[in-house]
């Protein structure tokens, strides 16, 4: 349920309601845009007669939301969210760049790939610490050491970092480096590692599940704003279908959908939606085209050399060109890149 004030409420007129709300046993999520305050109202509705509430002066109307996750949704807010990531904004206009190799492989090669990533534009760099791989015989991540190397090239490169975390473990070790906490696909409906991940301030990326809905998407991004960490960014890479020409299919409509449902930024990783490097720059132009807010690309030194996802990873120079063409377009879709 949302309660939508007038445009002349004042502050006062706001608080009541809110006091009112909150001594029946509720939580409160209030959104102040710049033409009208939207109350939003979380948990047991049963307790209390929204009915009552046209009595508050400056209440102008009353509005359930049908939709299983609050939090996340548009009717809760209904100016898009920019997310802060120390300095860097995600969403709100801005067209962001992540760059990185998939695994951090040695303190050198995360050094290249940033300097790579950073000449070209992108503004925070991506790398694998924890690896979920489908084999438990495949490369791993090099841990807490890698964190380790990420910290170092955000000192060298200015370059804000993000990585994944697969365990509450993980979490307690990122959180002493990264600037955003990833969650992959195969963890997007982890219950307890979003929960955990919403417990600290840090900003979380999370991907589309494989075979996830939107509105399953967004139920698992709830469950990170519910525990009180609001600054999360969407990832759409991919979903399984039937078709194999790629790795996974580039669902492009989730990005209008995701604009029309919720407030939250929505970036899209077109490495992992292909798997194909040659696929990756026309992908990439794709999402901005569709309103996408960013995107997430696997950029290696040395594609052919790397332990994990080389075939859809693309070279400095690949990666620099596909940055002009973003520059370029980025004007043309009402983008800045920063």
């Amino acid at each position: 349920m949302i309660v939508i004030m007038k445009p002349t409420a004042g502050k006062a007129e706001t608080e009541a309601v809110i006091e009112h709300i909150e001594a029946h046993g509720l939580k409160v999520h209030l959104s102040e845009g710049e033409m009208v305050t939207i109350i939003g109202v979380v948990g047991d509705k049963s307790k209390l007669d929204f009915q009552n509430l046209s009595i508050f002066e400056g209440v102008d109307r009353t509005m359930p939301v049908t939709e299983s996750f609050k939090l996340a949704n548009k009717k809760f807010k209904a100016e898009p969210t920019a997310i802060d990531v120390s300095g860097v904004k995600v969403g709100g206009g801005t067209f962001v760049v992540m760059a990185g190799p998939c695994a951090v492989e040695s303190k050198k090669q995360l050094l290249d790939s940033a300097w790579a990533a950073k000449n070209s534009g992108a503004q925070m760099l991506r790398g694998g610490a924890y690896k979920p791989r489908t084999s438990p015989y495949s490369f791993q991540g090099l841990e807490e050491e890698g964190l380790q190397y990420m910290a170092e090239a955000r000192t060298e490169t200015g370059l804000k970092i993000v990585s994944e975390v697969t365990s509450l473990h993980a979490v307690e070790v990122a959180a002493k480096y990264v600037d955003i906490l990833q969650i992959g696909a195969r963890n997007m409906q982890n219950y307890e590692l979003l929960k955990y991940c919403g417990r600290t301030k840090i900003p979380v990326l999370l991907k589309r599940g494989l075979s996830a809905t939107v509105e399953e998407w967004l139920n698992a991004a709830e469950y990170i704003m519910s525990e009180g960490n609001e600054n999360v960014i969407l990832c759409e890479r991919g979903i399984r279908t039937y078709e194999t020409s790629t790795r996974n299919t580039l669902d492009i409509s989730a990005i209008p959908v995701i604009k029309d449902k919720s407030h939250l930024p929505i970036i899209v990783d077109p490495s992992h939606a292909s798997g194909v490097r040659r696929y990756v720059p026309a992908l990439s132009l794709a999402s901005l085209a569709a309103g996408a807010d960013g995107l997430i690309i696997e950029v290696h030194p040395e594609p052919a050399k790397a332990v994990s996802d080389g075939p859809q990873s693309l070279n400095p120079a690949q990666f620099s060109r596909l940055m002009d063409s973003i520059r370029q377009m980025a004007p043309l879709v009402g983008k800045e890149v920063l």
